[in-house]
């Protein structure tokens, strides 16, 4: 598993616990790295989601809630919503490349949640994916009245 692999791993983790204990995320992460172990460059990306998918919040779990159909957002699994607040984050607002992140937001549906999970998963993130192509390419794919437009994206660069 590479270092990215494994920090998406970590962020997800750490996305769950806080979405049970709605801990600040830097208290969160102080008592998550005491058990977990990894490499610096690991732990610094991992950090780096978790603050940015929580510090973004409204805008992903917008998200969620409008492409989930027929889900209500609190009936979804806790780590079916840990995954995609990671996976919209990080399409939304880095330059990771859209197949990487579904790729492994996929095998994180398959490793964590339910069978179905990583189909679901996939559905809503291409989703996201093709609202923004759309967007960018001046469609301005819109849903129940709202335009989704990425809004800034950031270089995730850490030393691996």
């Amino acid at each position: 598993m590479s270092l990215r692999s494994k920090s998406r791993e970590f962020a997800m983790q750490m996305l769950f616990q806080w979405d049970m204990s709605q801990q600040a995320p830097v208290k969160l992460e102080a008592t998550f790295w005491k058990s977990a172990k990894a490499a610096d460059s690991t732990r610094a990306f991992a950090n780096l989601l978790l603050e940015g998918a929580t510090k973004e919040l409204a805008v992903v779990d917008e998200v969620i809630t409008r492409l989930a159909a027929n889900w209500k957002f609190e009936r979804l699994s806790a780590i079916d919503r840990a995954i995609l607040r990671l996976g919209i984050y990080e399409l939304r607002f880095t330059d990771t490349p859209h197949k990487v992140v579904m790729n492994e937001c996929v095998e994180l549906a398959k490793k964590f949640s339910s069978e179905d999970a990583g189909s679901f998963v996939n559905g809503i993130l291409d989703a996201v994916h093709k609202e923004d192509t759309s967007a960018k390419s001046g469609g301005g794919a819109t849903s129940g009245g709202t335009t989704a437009v990425a809004t800034k994206k950031t270089a995730l660069k850490i030393d691996e």
